[in-house]
C-alpha cells in the first residue's frame, strides 16, 4: 500500500487533540473543585456520550489526568478520582509559598500599570465565577490571572514551575463553598492584590499572596480558617 497522505488527513488528529483538551479541562476543573469527589468512578463511554464525542479523546484526556495523579485506572470499570493526601497538599502549598509571595513582592517594584485594565477584567471574571457558582470559570480565570502576573517578571522557568504546582493543587472543598462568604472573600483578594501592586507595596503583596495560597490547606480544603489567617 502507498504511504501518500493529503493535508486533510491531519485534521482529524487536530480535532481529537482539541476535544481531548476540552474534556481534560472540564474533568480537571470538576476534580480540582471537588465537584467530582475522591473515589468517584468515571466511565469513558458515559463521558463520551456526555461530551458527544468518540471514546478516543476522552480516554486520552483521562490518561493525561492519570499522569497528574488526579485519577487512577480501574480494570474493566474506568477511572477513579484519587484521594488527595493532606501531606501532598501541604507539600505543594509549601513550595508555592516559597515561590509566589516573593515573586509578588518583586513584581510590586516593577509593576507595569498599563496592563492594569486587563488584569482588573481577569479579577472581575474570578469574582463573577464565584458569584455565579461557575467553578470552571472561577478556576480558569484564577489560573490565567496568577500566571499573567508571574509572567511579568520575565522568568519563563518561574512561570512553568508555578503553572505546574497550581495544576497539581486539589481544592476538594471548593464546591462546598458555593454561595459562601469565604468564596467571595477569596475572589476579592485578587483585586486587593492588584491594589497593592498598583501602589508598589511589596510587603502587602507578599502577605496577600501568602494568605491566598494558605486557602489551599484551609477553606479550599474544607477546613476552617481563623480571621487572623
Amino acid at each position: 500500500m502507498g504511504v501518500a497522505m493529503s493535508m486533510s488527513a491531519i485534521r482529524p488528529a487536530e480535532e481529537r487533540l482539541s476535544l481531548r483538551a476540552q474534556v481534560e479541562r472540564a474533568v480537571s476543573a470538576a476534580i480540582i473543585s471537588g465537584e467530582l469527589a475522591p473515589g468517584t468512578m468515571i466511565s469513558v463511554p458515559t463521558l463520551a456520550v456526555q461530551f458527544n464525542v468518540s471514546a478516543t479523546p476522552v480516554r486520552e484526556a483521562m490518561l493525561d489526568l492519570e499522569k497528574r495523579d488526579f485519577v487512577e485506572a480501574v480494570r474493566n470499570k474506568g477511572f477513579r478520582v484519587t484521594v488527595v493526601s493532606e501531606a501532598s497538599l501541604r507539600n505543594t502549598a509549601q513550595i508555592r509559598q516559597l515561590l509566589e509571595p516573593p515573586a509578588m513582592a518583586d513584581l510590586a517594584e516593577v509593576f507595569d500599570h498599563e496592563s492594569l485594565p486587563e488584569l482588573r477584567q481577569q479579577a472581575d471574571d474570578i469574582v463573577a465565577g464565584a458569584r455565579d457558582g461557575d467553578l470552571t470559570r472561577y478556576l480558569e480565570a484564577d489560573q490565567a490571572f496568577h500566571l499573567a502576573l508571574t509572567a511579568k517578571l520575565g522568568n519563563p522557568l518561574l512561570v512553568e514551575l508555578v503553572a505546574d504546582l497550581r495544576g497539581r493543587t486539589r481544592l476538594v472543598g471548593l464546591a462546598a463553598m458555593l454561595d459562601s462568604q469565604q468564596l467571595d472573600r477569596s475572589a476579592v483578594e485578587h483585586h486587593e492584590l492588584l491594589d497593592a501592586l498598583e501602589r508598589g507595596d511589596g510587603v502587602v503583596a507578599r502577605e496577600l499572596m501568602h494568605r491566598h495560597i494558605g486557602h489551599t490547606t484551609g477553606w479550599w480544603a474544607g477546613k476552617p480558617e481563623s480571621d487572623a489567617e
